[in-house]
């Protein structure tokens, strides 16, 4: 989740949604995410609304400590069912995202998830899943996560090799995330993500294959891998503008894709989003379809993202003003806006492109029509599917899926 938020029209103090918003909802699939925003120590890459306990001391720490956060997210999760009334859908999918979830106690992820359940019930089968740093977790916790409900955790890995780890600040010892697999296998979790990153300065090719390697031994069901962005305002970004570290350039990040995708296939796992892989469709992680094709999702917590009908708000970020908005009553809503049907068009376009089963054509207008034959003439498209009406990206056109995107948006 990252840190700057948009701009928007005020929220309103009640979180009230237009009529428009909920007119239908009973047809599409909701979800939660939930953003716990703590973590023990800051990672030299990221850019996510997240806080370490020196960067909450003195500005709301109090309001914002981890002990009573379960509670304002479960009074997050009570005002949900105020504005959404009576919405009768169950949810679908719970994603405790982060930050670092499991610095809580796996009772407060517990409640927080038992809230949901009492408000609005979880749907038979519903997928409820939460971020953990491996050295965060222990048999005892997983038992208590699973025993709460959770049935699939995703655990950061990032890389196999020490030396890429400390570019990253990350805090974890290689072999742990192996272990966490087998320990949440151990506790009865049917599924389970490992998240890789590559073109890390000064990562190798070898580096890469032996993380996938390492990963694939696991036993995971689902990987994650992604590009490494350097974010502006990071520690990294610094460290490469100083020339301490190198900048990884995109042909570099194009060839490490291609391992990855070569590595992951040859293990028996299918692509089913750009950076998204899985052994069987069972396995995808079925909250981030749910973003990904436009459903309805509440996201509590500070910075958290919503979506409901065509209206899309934002909470206040920081965890002192958060906790202080709900302690008076109010949303913590910062801001919101309602997407036109353009939008929502080209919104489509941009997040279905990604899936396997990519985006229908009827979506695109005449000048992304006829950049959409180009890019099956060029190689970008699967031809069998664009006869179906469906633009699916080929292996080549998932190298190159932004510069697609921006054609076909027109």
């Amino acid at each position: 989740m990252p840190s700057v938020l948009p701009d928007g029209e005020p929220m309103p103090e009640d979180g009230a949604l237009p009529a428009s918003a909920l007119a239908g909802a009973e047809r599409r699939p909701l979800g939660f995410y939930l953003h716990v925003p703590y973590c023990a120590t800051r990672c030299g890459y990221c850019d996510f609304n997240t806080y370490t306990a020196s960067e909450l001391r003195g500005s709301g720490g109090v309001l914002a400590s981890r002990d009573n956060y379960a509670e304002q997210v479960v009074e997050e999760v009570r005002l949900a069912r105020k504005v959404l009334g009576d919405d009768p859908r169950t949810v679908e999918t719970v994603f405790v995202g982060g930050g670092t979830p499991t610095l809580l106690a796996a009772a407060d992820l517990g409640r927080m998830l038992a809230a949901i359940r009492d408000e609005f019930g979880l749907a038979e089968g519903a997928e409820v899943t939460t971020e953990a740093n491996p050295e965060s977790v222990d048999p005892r916790y997983l038992a208590e996560l699973r025993e709460a409900g959770f049935n699939r955790i995703s655990f950061g890995m990032q890389s196999a090799r020490q030396h890429v780890l400390k570019v990253l600040d990350r805090t974890h010892t290689p072999g742990r995330p192996e272990a966490c697999v087998a320990e949440a296998r151990a506790a009865g979790f049917g599924h389970v993500n490992l998240d890789l990153i590559y073109g890390t300065p000064g990562e190798s090719d070898a580096d890469w294959r032996a993380s996938l390697e390492t990963a694939l031994g696991a036993g995971p069901d689902h990987v994650s891998a992604y590009a490494l962005i350097v974010e502006e305002g990071t520690q990294l970004a610094r460290r490469i503008r100083r020339g301490e570290v190198p900048m990884t350039d995109d042909d570099v990040h194009a060839d490490r894709y291609l391992i990855a995708e070569e590595t992951l296939s040859a293990a028996g796992f299918a692509w089913y989003e750009v950076s998204n892989w899985a052994t069987s469709p069972a396995g995808r992680c079925r909250h981030n379809e749910l973003y990904w094709r436009g459903a309805d999702w509440w996201g509590a917590g500070p910075g958290a993202h919503s979506h409901v009908g065509g209206v899309r708000w934002w909470n206040v970020k920081h965890p002192g003003a958060y906790a202080q908005a709900l302690g008076e009553g109010r949303s913590p809503g910062a801001g919101r806006e309602l997407l036109s049907a353009e939008e929502r068009r080209v919104e489509r376009i941009l997040l279905e492109l990604r899936l396997v089963e990519g985006c229908p054509l009827e979506l695109l207008r005449p000048a992304g029509a006829a950049a959409a034959a180009r890019a099956l003439e060029d190689g970008l498209l699967e031809p069998e599917p664009y006869g179906r009406g469906q633009a699916v990206l080929t292996l080549r056109g998932r190298l190159l899926a932004d510069a697609v995107v921006r054609d076909l948006v027109d």
